[in-house]
């Protein structure tokens, strides 16, 4: 059941002169504030207002204030009332086909009919480029005899800083979806009561946590679904050095190789599966961090258990470190490329386009390494202008005795010392 909440609200002065008795009929409107100042106009109009035989003082009276304010909330609650029509950031007519949708809808909510909204506890994990369903059913206790219209609404919820994103919402064979989710997600039912939501071509920024709300009338619940994307963090590090991005640069390079900029709770994950690096990186919520497996002097001191280590929130512009990406799995294929010769930076990319592919990104490196066992200890050019190397089984004269992308920086661009590797789209 839908819980009222106090909030306060800067209602408008009305004098004599400009009050004119507004219709009863509230127009979609931006806020929940502005569909109250529309009411509070009507309730200081003189004589009946819609009929209802108000009556009320005009402002400045002594009584103007108290009764005001009792009779606006009464107003709100009456089962008629056009201050209905707004549910969660979203306005609904109250028309006169539309106020009792389904069978004896008022009287079988008081009389104990509860709606009940079923969603999956655990996390759902999918890649890059995928399709992926988000399970959402919803049923009545006691069951009904007869069908009810409901509304349904998905939408992302709010994290990092990031705002709340609407996904879709529907009423009936009706619905609309919203921003970059447009053509890519629909409801499935299926079945009976069945509201899964699918999307298509999953985006890296689609993980998250979902809510699919259900709406009958007055009555709402809602469930909440987690997707998780199946990936790998790396470090990235400016070519010009240690701790030279500020926040905004940091989501540019991550995007620049095939990622975004990694959560705490994927930096948390790495760390858990192993991750140990020395330098401060930013994390999506700005705050900037270094996951530790073995403590050693430079990083926080020997004397400090293993974990990761946090330097807080940091200024987005003024402050610099490096960055934690987050790369998905990849339906393509990256490869070293089989060349006679070893190549400068540009004849690598002009190797890897005669070969109907491009020159891999850094991200898919790391992607393939960690989800299609990529093992070569041959050094290789990269998009950025970096060299490195992914090795699986570790073996002699192939450097340190642990798996991961090795890598030489940044060389220069004319040498010819090393291969490239090529990613190749399925």
């Amino acid at each position: 059941m839908r819980k009222w909440t106090h909030r306060e609200v800067n209602l408008p002065e009305v004098t004599q002169q400009d009050a004119v008795c507004p219709a009863p009929i509230l127009s979609p409107g931006p806020s929940a504030q502005a569909g109250l100042q529309k009411i509070w106009g009507a309730i200081h109009c003189q004589g009946d207002w819609a009929g209802l035989g108000l009556g009320l003082p005009w402002p400045g009276s002594p009584w103007h204030e108290e009764m005001g304010l009792l009779l606006l909330v009464p107003l709100l609650l009456l089962p008629g009332s056009y201050g209905l029509p707004f549910y969660n950031g979203f306005y609904y007519s109250n028309s006169a086909n539309d106020q009792n949708p389904g069978n004896g809808h008022g009287k079988d909510l008081l009389n104990g009919v509860k709606l009940v909204v079923e969603t999956p506890d655990e996390t759902l994990f999918t890649y890059q480029g995928a399709s992926v369903i988000l399970p959402c059913r919803y049923r009545y206790e006691p069951a009904l005899v007869s069908p009810r219209r409901v509304r349904i609404k998905w939408w992302k919820l709010s994290e990092n800083g990031a705002p709340e994103k609407d996904v879709l919402v529907a009423i009936g064979l009706r619905h609309r979806s919203f921003g970059d989710y447009q053509g890519r997600v629909h409801l499935r039912q299926d079945k009976e009561h069945d509201v899964s939501l699918e999307i298509q071509d999953l985006r890296l920024q689609d993980y998250g946590r979902y809510r699919c709300e259900v709406i009958d009338g007055l009555e709402d619940e809602s469930g909440l679904v987690e997707l998780e994307l199946r990936g790998v963090v790396f470090p990235y590090q400016s070519p010009n050095g240690r701790y030279q991005l500020n926040f905004h640069q940091g989501q540019q390079v991550c995007a620049e190789q095939s990622a975004v900029v990694a959560s705490f709770e994927q930096l948390f994950r790495a760390w858990e599966e192993g991750l140990d690096w020395c330098n401060a990186g930013w994390l999506q919520d700005a705050t900037v961090q270094y996951p530790i497996m073995l403590p050693r002097q430079p990083c926080g001191g020997p004397g400090l258990a293993p974990g990761v280590r946090s330097y807080g929130p940091r200024h987005r512009r003024l402050h610099r470190y490096d960055v934690f990406c987050f790369a998905t799995a990849l339906k393509g294929r990256v490869y070293y490329l089989e060349h006679p010769e070893k190549l400068t930076l540009t004849e690598a990319r002009e190797a890897c386009q005669e070969d109907d592919a491009t020159i891999a990104k850094v991200g898919q490196l790391f992607a393939a390494w960690k989800f299609h066992g990529l093992d070569r200890c041959d050094a290789g050019w990269l998009a950025d202008g970096s060299v490195r190397y992914p090795v699986v089984h570790p073996h002699p004269n192939c450097g340190p005795p642990e798996p991961g992308v090795r890598s030489f920086g940044f060389p220069d661009p004319q040498s010819r010392l090393y291969g490239v590797y090529c990613y190749r789209q399925h």
